[in-house]
């Protein structure tokens, strides 16, 4: 089974200061059709204005990685930590029993445009915890990062799920044609370029997500950037 999201398609607010979209239901978007997809339950990409930001605010029993696509975002929480977060680094927040925190552009005049993930954790009421690690050295041209991973992996952070996030960007010489486990759903969130995933074509803030499929195809039409979620 193969779903296409198109970018159109998604839940859509603007407030000003933030312009977000929603891959899936979230806080006043609803669509009964995209509540998730396997362990996945966020995907928002949200583009904040200088100056603005998410005031203090709490989550609970939920895994959140946040992407920057460009810019940088300030964040503080609950447990004391302060940092900033910029393109090339990756940042997970297990929420567990309770945790609050603030994300404000690092910037008053340019915007921060990132991707924030939800990931439904296996196990509730963890304590919380932050971890926050650069993935520059080891990122090349047409080779997937793995940016979150189960704690047996080699992921730059590790989140209590056994789900795994990959960060590529590519040139017009990326494929990609391998077999994967029926079982296994793969999420593919474009943020630029085009892509071909077994036989879609996407564009820009497009996904396309596969279910009980016995291969993954990929073909670049095109410079690319996307994040690949194995859940």
């Amino acid at each position: 089974m193969i779903i296409q999201r198109k970018s159109e398609d998604r839940g859509f607010a603007d407030y000003g200061w933030l312009k977000t979209h929603h891959s899936f239901s979230f806080d006043t978007y609803y669509d009964a059709n995209f509540m998730g997809f396997g362990a996945l339950r966020v995907i928002n990409q949200d583009i904040v204005a200088g100056g603005g930001g998410f005031l203090m605010h709490g989550h609970r029993n939920m895994e959140i990685v946040t992407y920057i696509i460009r810019g940088a975002l300030e964040h503080k929480d609950s447990l004391g930590n302060t940092s900033v977060i910029r393109p090339g680094e990756a940042q997970r927040m297990s929420a567990g029993k309770g945790i609050r925190h603030s994300e404000f552009n690092h910037s008053k005049t340019e915007e921060v445009e990132l991707l924030q993930i939800w990931i439904l954790p296996q196990e509730q009421e963890l304590d919380p915890s932050y971890e926050q690690k650069s993935f520059t050295e080891i990122q090349k041209q047409n080779e997937p990062v793995l940016l979150a991973g189960p704690k047996d992996s080699r992921a730059c952070v590790q989140i209590h799920q056994q789900a795994k996030i990959f960060a590529v960007k590519g040139d017009i010489n990326f494929s990609q044609n391998t077999q994967i486990r029926p079982e296994e759903k793969i999420w593919i969130q474009l943020i630029s370029g085009q892509l071909t995933v077994n036989g879609v074509q996407i564009g820009p803030g497009d996904a396309v997500g596969l279910m009980g499929e016995k291969n993954l195809e990929i073909k670049a039409n095109s410079d690319f950037h996307c994040l690949m979620f194995h859940v």
